[in-house]
């Protein structure tokens, strides 16, 4: 039986959960404050850049299925699950900010006129679901919920995918009506055999933070023995390609790079180094994997200042803003130390995204943005590839020679034939190789 449900947050966790539960069959209403957000999302337009959500969204849209609305009272008082899908920023110290999931405990205290089941979707520190019950029940006593855990594993750029076809479902339960509640939310689920995690709050809430510090650490990994390899004169690639056939290990996320970014693993690293030191358990290898990759984002930046000397008065192409491909998400992008390194050295830069721009614009107003890759190669002294977009794989070299003034070509991505880029009169420095 499919259920009314009431998603709070119309950013990436809550515009994903609306859009793929509304298509499993239930009736969604999105809850957003910023009215000029709702009057996009109800005329099918998305905030975000997402292949896919567009579709999903419009076609929910038409079914009835899903509505999106500035008023969480009444929104929370006619459905049945409440999904808290806000934003928890990293404090100064690298905790997470709750303020935003407190504010909405208070409106859904407000508003219980009957049983309900409260999900948290955001990414939450343990204990905080806990914390979460502990509120409610204060705020209304003698009212009638549940609350459970269920994190959300997405990718950026394939969450449409990953949330019809995910590895695995966690949900955090206490209570068995919860648990009932929650299997009829995602019954679709079971038409393609999915594996449910039913477990403790606590557990689901580590779940979450343990994957993406451990994703986290293997990309950090092979960027360090992708800086080793390039210093002893050996191959990265060949070296993870090994490294990934055996089963143990897998050639998932073993891709050298400038530092891994994006909303999850900087914000995720942080915050349970945070939740180890509250508990006095020791998380120096997270830590270490922390600074380990400030490191590489800088690497990155000097790597490119000795190619070219000095970025004084040089000109740099910056293809790429977002901090991976198929998004438009800029979120501690390595992209933000490159342009920054540039720019206070003396140096100006011509960049192109194809879906980043408008947000970094708002960074940097200074740079000069580009309609296409070619057009920021104009002039150039030096070119530096700094997200993975296809089509930046398959530069046109001979056209990229006669638009440069310079010769000089950092990967940042390895995403180029070092060797045809040597052959069309190029200098090419990678990551972890030559």
């Amino acid at each position: 039986m499919s259920k009314k449900i009431c998603v709070i947050g119309t950013g990436y966790v809550g515009l994903i959960a609306s859009v793929g539960l509304a298509d499993f069959g239930n009736k969604i209403i999105g809850v957003d404050i910023d009215a000029n957000k709702v009057d996009l999302l109800n005329k099918g337009i998305s905030p975000i850049y997402e292949p896919g959500v567009e579709r999903y969204l419009n076609r929910n849209l038409e079914s009835g299925r899903l509505v999106f609305s500035t008023d969480i009272a009444k929104s929370i008082q006619i459905s049945e699950v409440i999904i808290i899908a806000v934003g928890t920023p990293p404090k100064e110290n690298g905790e997470a900010d709750l303020s935003f999931v407190e504010s909405v405990i208070k409106s859904i205290a407000e508003n219980l006129n009957s049983y309900k089941v409260v999900v948290t979707k955001s990414t939450v520190p343990v204990g905080t679901n806990k914390w979460i019950k502990e509120k409610l029940t204060a705020y209304a006593p003698d009212k009638d919920f549940d609350v459970v855990s269920n994190p959300e594993f997405l990718r950026e750029g394939k969450a449409a995918q990953d949330f019809f076809h995910p590895d695995r479902t966690v949900i955090g339960y206490e209570s068995e009506r919860a648990k009932e509640v929650m299997f009829e939310v995602y019954r679709a689920l079971n038409l393609i055999s999915v594996p449910y995690v039913w477990c403790s709050l606590e557990t689901a809430e580590l779940i979450k933070y343990a994957s993406n510090a451990f994703l986290a650490t293997k990309i950090t990994f092979i960027n360090q023995m992708a800086n080793l390899a390039e210093t002893v004169g050996a191959d990265i690639h060949t070296i993870a390609k090994t490294m990934g056939m055996d089963g143990r290990i897998s050639s998932k996320f073993l891709h050298p790079g400038p530092g891994y970014g994006g909303s999850c693993f900087p914000k995720d690293t942080m915050a349970i180094v945070q939740t180890g030191d509250k508990f006095g358990v020791d998380m120096s290898l997270i830590r270490s994997v922390i600074e380990a990759n400030d490191y590489q984002k800088e690497r990155m930046v000097v790597k490119l200042e000795k190619m070219l000397g000095n970025f004084s008065n040089k000109t740099i192409a910056v293809l790429g803003l977002a901090f991976k491909s198929e998004t438009d998400d800029i979120r501690d992008t390595p992209a933000f130390n490159i342009v920054e390194g540039i720019l206070q050295n003396g140096g100006s830069i011509q960049a192109h995204d194809p879906q980043a721009m408008d947000n970094f614009l708002k960074h940097y107003p200074q740079i000069q943005y580009c309609h296409s890759e070619f057009d920021a190669l104009k002039g150039a002294d030096a070119l530096v590839l700094v997200t993975e977009w296809n089509q930046y794989r398959n530069l046109n070299l001979e056209k990229a020679k006669s638009l440069m003034k310079g010769n000089l070509i950092l990967d940042t991505r390895n995403l180029l034939d070092s060797d045809l880029v040597n052959e069309h009169g190029f200098i090419y420095e990678g990551v972890g190789r030559r």
